[in-house]
């Protein structure tokens, strides 16, 4: 199965924090190569977990995870993430 999953990135005091919005799921590391490696495990523990219950197809379905060519994969994609920053 091949999933299209968002991975945001941010700062957090010396930690980064990464954040896969799809599944809701977070993690953290001291690097940025770090944090995205403990999201990868977090995301695969969770998904094994959840073909061992049976319950994949729906953590998917409420993901709002559409299968297009072979590929699970939000119904929008995120094309752009830049903050904003007002005076008022």
């Amino acid at each position: 199965m091949n999933l299209k999953l968002t991975e945001e990135l941010w700062r957090e005091g010396n930690m980064v924090v990464s954040f896969c919005p799809e599944l809701d799921i977070a993690s953290c590391g001291e690097t940025v190569a770090q944090a995205k490696k403990n999201l990868m495990e977090v995301i695969l523990i969770n998904l094994e977990e959840a073909t061992k219950l049976g319950t994949l197809p729906d953590l998917l379905r409420e993901a709002g995870l559409d299968e297009i060519h072979g590929v699970f994969m939000s119904r929008k994609e995120l094309i752009g993430f830049t903050p904003i920053e007002l005076a008022i």
